[in-house]
């Protein structure tokens, strides 16, 4: 079965109370659904916004076990195969998950899921509290500044931008535009 993204939502929802995480799985399925045309794949925008608002269905009930019980879940459900593997894959080397990402779509998630939450740290920061205005620049310069928005990993976003063969200033750009495209971002 492949939910659609508002399948998608409501299975989220089943396990995440807090409007952040609900928020989080939002943006980057708004993300990922943009990425998908960027990227050529635009006939499976609604299946990579389904992964995007997946990707950490398990997270708040299950941090300890993330990505090894979404996938369970998943599973029982008989949710798309590609679906698991994706959402499984953007926790690969952090979770102790051996599952690479490998199609574009899931090295895009891999890098815009840690990168999404610097962007949007970074915007709150600034007098607009927005990213209609933000540039590269900026976030680039709190990228450098470790203990900003510590949570989100530089190795992982750097290492995203590596497995996709771009530049860090390109991922950056793109997904700075994916986010001035979300409805759910403020």
């Amino acid at each position: 079965m492949t939910p659609t993204p508002q399948e998608a939502y409501e299975l989220l929802k089943e396990y995440n109370n807090g409007e952040f995480h609900l928020k989080h799985g939002r943006i980057v399925g708004d993300v990922m659904r943009w990425f998908a045309v960027d990227q050529g794949f635009g006939d499976e925008a609604d299946f990579w916004q389904t992964v995007g608002i997946l990707h950490d269905l398990d997270f708040e009930k299950y941090p300890e076990q993330h990505c090894v019980k979404e996938e369970e879940i998943m599973r029982e459900r008989g949710v798309d195969e590609r679906i698991i593997h994706a959402t499984t894959s953007h926790g690969f080397g952090l979770t102790g998950i051996a599952v690479q990402p490998e199609h574009q779509m899931e090295k895009i998630l891999f890098a815009a899921d840690e990168l999404t939450g610097l962007i949007g740290a970074v915007a709150v920061m600034r007098p607009s509290k927005s990213v209609g205005d933000l540039e590269v620049k900026s976030v680039k310069k709190k990228f450098k500044d470790k203990s900003f928005a510590a949570g989100c990993s530089r190795d992982v976003i750097r290492q995203g931008a590596e497995m996709l063969g771009w530049e860090l200033d390109e991922l950056i750009g793109k997904t700075i535009e994916a986010m001035r495209a979300s409805e759910n971002v403020d």
